[in-house]
């Protein structure tokens, strides 16, 4: 028997989020980490196995399921576990882990926040190129939009998987959108796409709302997405200097979730660092 933590990450104002199970890793069958996140209700589960001390910190390699298949990286499942780990360690200072996927180890801390946690990580470069023609095309007519709904250029944007980044005029425009799942997900298929993050443009705040919709794996609309949120904060930094990003997403599946992505520019580039705030809401045993 395994001992199960679901995390509501990335939540908004200690509520809402985006329910995940964590858990260790054992001697399961991929077929059995599909399972999990059906039995425990979640869009996610993420498996721990702990691989000793690396720059002086305890060292995790993190895996990633949905009900369809494994994912190489999943931000708002990284800011669970770090919510698990740190729960784990207690205390009220600052804890920070080496967390290591499929391609790349990375920095992870967490940080007490009332009954809650706050914690953020590291996602890695981002690539971006200009979008448009038959892919913006066929992934527009898959959510729906006219040209007219949109409100500036289309970028596709890479932190391990590529995705479609496409701005629309406002938050209602946003909350409209009707997608044709199967037309979506043959958009995506076809331009190699992991999916298409939806956004109404950052206000002088830094604020923004957006919807991610990837039915390629399994996910018709995520509650939140930290690394796509991490690739626009990426996008829109402009000049040298600190710029910060606070987005809204899963109002329209009924749970308020808020990512934060904060980018440095320097002459060597730009540094991100994305999180959320989590909490573990209940624990069950498999």
């Amino acid at each position: 028997m395994s001992e199960v933590a679901v995390v509501d990450a990335c939540q908004r104002d200690g509520a809402g989020g985006s329910p995940t199970a964590v858990l260790d890793d054992a001697p399961f069958t991929d077929e059995e980490r599909c399972r999990i996140p059906a039995e425990l209700g979640t869009s996610h589960a993420v498996f721990l196995r702990a691989t000793g001390i690396e720059r002086r910190r305890p060292a995790y390699t993190l895996r990633f399921f949905t009900a369809q298949d494994e994912l190489p990286a999943c931000g708002h499942g990284t800011v669970a576990a770090l919510a698990v780990l740190a729960e784990r360690e207690g205390g009220d200072h600052d804890y920070r882990a080496v967390l290591r996927t499929a391609h790349r180890s990375f920095d992870g801390r967490a940080s007490r926040n009332g009954d809650g946690l706050t914690a953020s990580f590291d996602p890695g470069p981002v690539s971006l190129r200009s979008a448009g023609g038959p892919e913006l095309s066929a992934v527009a007519g898959g959510l729906g939009l006219t040209e007219d709904a949109l409100a500036g250029d289309a970028c596709v944007a890479s932190n391990g998987r590529p995705r479609l980044l496409l701005p629309v005029r406002s938050r209602a425009a946003l909350a409209e959108l009707t997608p044709d799942s199967a037309l979506l997900r043959a958009a995506c298929d076809r331009y190699g796409l992991l999916g298409c993050y939806v956004y109404s443009p950052p206000d002088r705040h830094g604020r923004a709302a957006a919807r991610m919709f990837a039915p390629s794996i399994g996910v018709p609309e995520d509650i939140a997405n930290a690394n796509s949120t991490a690739c626009l904060a990426a996008a829109h930094a402009t000049g040298f200097g600190t710029h910060r990003l606070a987005v809204d997403m899963g109002d329209h599946l009924g749970s308020p979730s808020t990512i934060t992505a904060i980018v440095h520019r320097d002459r060597t580039g730009h540094r991100i660092r994305v999180g959320g705030q989590a909490a573990i809401v209940r624990t069950a045993m498999r």
